[in-house]
């Protein structure tokens, strides 16, 4: 049994930063591509950043070259780095398998003011 668990959100000003971490339990973490993703009101869960097990980024064009994705396998644990946040990135933030999801955790809430 996988268990995600996402922390790190809060509520930052526009132009804020903001690091999400995601600990992975119960599974061979090292293997898999692993992804943020994140979920507005209103509006379907959406992908915004993954990498694969090799080191190998890729980020929505939305959040590219503000957000960073980056993983430490010694800990089972994958980061989202969020530099220069504005309020459309307003969501609950998810971290999940790029495929073959596992069970998805309770998420972390990110709220950007204006």
């Amino acid at each position: 049994q996988v268990q995600l668990v996402e922390s790190g959100g809060g509520l930052v000003q526009a132009g804020g930063s903001l690091r999400l971490s995601c600990a992975a339990s119960g599974s061979i973490f090292s293997l898999n591509a692993m992804g943020w993703y994140r979920q507005a009101p209103g509006k379907q869960r959406e992908l915004v950043a993954g990498i694969t097990s090799g080191g190998i980024r890729n980020y929505a064009d939305s959040v590219k070259g503000r957000f960073t994705i980056f993983r430490d396998n010694a800990k089972n644990t994958v980061y989202l780095q969020m530099n220069s946040l504005k309020p459309e990135d307003t969501a609950v933030y998810y971290c999940n398998r790029l495929r073959s999801w596992y069970d998805w955790g309770q998420g972390t809430q990110v709220t950007v003011s204006s």
